[in-house]
């Protein structure tokens, strides 16, 4: 795979995991879905910006590929952050990373033949993800049980997500698949909004950290999408799941969480993976 595909796709991993603890964090004192819709809001806004900067029209098949990885993407987020609001940053991102299996699993029936070291070296990146984020401190049965249903409802969402962007993005306009996915994406989590009757407004000292989430959420679809155009989407699918090891090490450095002997041995997997995947 090219240097391109693979320092984009490395990219994305990185704006993810800052933008799924900056979210994480802030759920934790405000509403979930109204950091969620917020956040979203914020990244659509960016890209209406985008789009009146680059004008012209809109890639239509595009647009609806988007529209389908948003559904997904709204779903997802809507669960992640609820299950990292549950205090489980670390029990949840492994279930989470899973995720990658789904679009590396369509892609690869889809007809993609990734070269046979990049082929192992997918699985050893994906397990260095999960290992990374995986840790020795365990939630309240309750909690936990309740987190990892969430969590395992929103790898999937989330895989669909990264699937659909992907492919929107290599077979037509990335713009035009971003913002699909934004409406996708906030059409659903207005309506859950609306279903709840939850508030969607926040104090004036709250709006600075949840748009910086979805300016940063939305930059990681970006980097996402221009990947998918330069490299195997079974590949740059796994290296953009890898935004849990971002997440720890935020939780690290800024938290005081201790990194575990499992958890660096997972980093040093995931790098040996990645360095596979870029061989081939």
């Amino acid at each position: 795979m090219s240097a391109l595909a693979v320092c984009l796709a490395l990219a994305s991993a990185a704006a993810w995991g800052a933008a799924d603890f900056g979210g994480g964090l802030v759920s934790r004192r405000l509403p979930t879905l109204s950091v969620t819709v917020l956040s979203q809001a914020a990244g659509f806004a960016a890209l209406l910006a985008a789009l009146a900067v680059h004008g012209g029209g809109l890639d239509g098949r595009s647009f609806a590929l988007g529209l389908a990885a948003g559904a997904g993407g709204g779903a997802g987020l809507a669960a992640f952050y609820r299950a990292l609001a549950l205090g489980t940053m670390s029990v949840v991102s492994p279930v989470v990373a899973c995720g990658a299996v789904v679009p590396f699993a369509i892609s690869l029936a889809s007809g993609e033949r990734p070269a046979a070291v990049a082929l192992a070296g997918a699985p050893l990146a994906l397990a260095g993800a999960v290992l990374a984020s995986a840790e020795e401190r365990r939630a309240p049965a309750g909690e936990r049980g309740r987190a990892v249903a969430l969590a395992a409802g929103a790898a999937g969402a989330l895989g669909l997500f990264t699937y659909f962007l992907g492919l929107g993005s290599r077979e037509g306009s990335a713009l035009a698949t971003l913002l699909g996915a934004r409406v996708g994406s906030l059409a659903l989590l207005v309506a859950l909004a609306l279903w709840r009757a939850a508030p969607l407004r926040l104090g004036r000292r709250a709006l600075a950290p949840v748009a910086a989430v979805g300016l940063c959420d939305v930059g990681a679809n970006a980097l996402f999408a221009l990947a998918s155009g330069h490299g195997l989407l079974a590949l740059v699918s796994v290296l953009g799941s890898l935004y849990p090891v971002t997440t720890v090490l935020l939780a690290h450095a800024l938290l005081g969480e201790r990194l575990t002997p499992l958890q660096l041995g997972g980093v040093g997997v995931a790098l040996a993976g990645v360095a596979a995947v870029s061989a081939g």
